[in-house]
């Protein structure tokens, strides 16, 4: 705990993420992510599966929706996406998270077959109170990843093993993964989860998001082809 009351990184947590890498198991035993039920989810563009999980090692609850059939094998459409309460529920325009997860939805209802895996780790796994910190400070001219080094995490510190027991209990063994962070398929693929295609997610551009953006493509690699220097009005 800091000084001010609030968490910081605990000492695994800083080797898990090592030299800001999101790709380290966070134990040394695999995931003990378990199914818990599953429902309908009616949606303004398919009425998709939802699949309840929680991962026993943290207490963490997921989830997976679905549309389709997987049985045949072949690479099913992917969106791997990290929860972002502020772009995905309330609407913010600070990121791309809740423009990206419609897109991803609106893509695999149009091609009637596809999943996505919501992973319950807010603000790059640093929680959502250290994320509102983290905003704090890039309202006062940190870019996101000074931000979350001023305040002792690295840049990002999501797991991506927690997906293997998912997509396994969900019958799927290759993805064509929306993303425009090539990181993403590379940690996958790490975990023996083969990912035969990266397509990219381009959505949700704005304003008030565009240094945000510009930072993710100059410090942390992601690809955005043709995204201008100036934001668009």
């Amino acid at each position: 705990m800091k000084e001010d009351g609030f968490p910081g990184p605990t000492a695994a947590q800083a080797i898990e993420a090592g030299a800001d890498d999101a790709t380290v198991p966070a134990g040394q035993h695999p995931p003990r992510v378990e199914f818990v039920e599953s429902c309908d989810l009616p949606t303004p563009w398919a009425v998709f599966r939802l699949h309840g999980f929680i991962d026993r090692d943290t207490g963490k609850e997921h989830v997976a929706l679905t549309l389709g059939d997987f049985s045949d094998g072949t690479p099913v459409l992917a969106r791997i996406h990290s929860e972002c309460l502020t772009g995905d529920a309330l609407f913010s325009r600070r990121c791309d998270c809740g423009a990206q997860l419609e897109e991803a939805l609106k893509r695999i209802a149009a091609q009637g077959r596809g999943l996505v895996l919501y992973l319950r780790q807010e603000g790059r796994g640093i929680g959502l109170l250290n994320k509102i910190r983290a905003y704090r400070l890039q309202d006062a001219g940190a870019d996101t990843v000074e931000a979350n080094h001023a305040l002792g995490f690295p840049a990002d510190m999501r797991r991506y093993d927690i997906c293997k027991p998912m997509l396994e209990h969900l019958g799927v063994s290759s993805l064509r993964l929306m993303t425009n962070n090539p990181r993403k398929p590379e940690a996958l693929e790490r975990f023996g989860i083969h990912v035969a295609e990266r397509i990219p997610l381009i959505a949700g551009l704005n304003p008030a998001n565009h240094r945000y953006l510009l930072t993710k493509r100059a410090k942390l690699g992601h690809l955005f082809a043709g995204y201008r220097e100036e934001p668009e009005d």
